[in-house]
């Protein structure tokens, strides 16, 4: 087996783990690539079909280009999908920053919809490398019943034995690609031949979001709410080019998004904390 090959395999594995032992599973589908290799590997852990719904908590600020995604996949991949409206700014906690508060709109719509679907367990495509707080993670991480997280109070995972039989009323999140990097899900993406957005390749920007970048070419590495992102200057317009431009980088994958970057990371553990994806 190759690099690529155990990654999907640990991934599988931690699939199925959970659909054995933790009733009434969902996902999350954020549109982005790790969310889509996650499909894809569900896909393969279950004989070509998902056996739970993917939810999408719309704070209807993604990109046109997302939503575009969105319904086109939706249909084609015969997805089981549940969307549902998250709560307006106004219901957020005002301490937080401005871009805080719109990723703590998602944190309301997750608790909504817990509370309709009463999930015991949720598929969520974070990676341990993508920043600090999410390297604190576990595969199957306890939650209480208002999704909240205890970073002290974690269960140990050594040698693949994972803790799967929690107390009554706990709420779990399964990380099945907790073990990848940014370039592994690229180089997956190139193997496996998964479209992902339009967005995450390069192209002209002459202007965006009122900013000249004097027709730079820029791409989104890592794609959230319309006027939070950005994307980052890069010459990459194939994947090909993206693997290359990330075994390179000194950039940061989410250097675009402020929720998150390093000076807010207090902002960002505060959001996890309350079950912020």
């Amino acid at each position: 087996m190759n690099h690529l090959d155990k990654l999907e395999a640990q991934s599988v594995y931690i699939f199925r783990e959970a659909f054995n032992k933790i009733k009434n599973l969902g996902m999350f589908w954020s549109f982005g690539k790790d969310s889509t290799i996650m499909i894809h590997l569900a896909r393969k852990a279950f004989m070509g079909k998902v056996p739970f719904p993917l939810i999408h908590c719309d704070t209807e600020l993604e990109m046109p280009e997302v939503y575009a995604y969105r319904d086109k996949y939706v249909k084609e991949w015969n997805i089981d999908f549940i969307s549902r409206m998250c709560p307006p700014i106004e219901t957020t906690d005002p301490t937080l920053p401005h871009a805080a508060r719109v990723a703590a709109r998602k944190t309301g719509g997750v608790k909504a919809v817990m509370k309709e679907f009463k999930f015991g367990g949720l598929f969520a495509g974070i990676r341990r490398d993508e920043e600090g707080t999410r390297a604190k993670e576990r595969y199957f991480s306890p939650r209480n019943s208002e999704s909240q997280w205890d970073v002290k109070d974690q269960p140990p995972e050594f040698w693949d034995q994972f803790t799967t039989d929690f107390e009554p009323g706990t709420h779990v999140r399964i990380h099945p690609l907790l073990h990848w990097t940014e370039l592994d899900v690229w180089e997956y993406a190139k193997r496996e031949n998964i479209p992902l957005v339009s967005l995450y390749y390069a192209k002209p920007y002459h202007e965006f979001e009122g900013k000249d970048y004097g027709g730079a070419m820029m791409r989104f590495r890592s794609l959230g709410e319309r006027g939070i992102t950005w994307p980052l200057a890069s010459p990459a317009t194939t994947i090909d080019e993206i693997i290359e431009e990330l075994r390179t980088t000194k950039t940061s994958e989410r250097a675009g998004r402020p929720m998150g970057a390093d000076e807010d990371e207090s902002s960002f553990e505060r959001l996890r904390a309350d079950g912020y994806m």
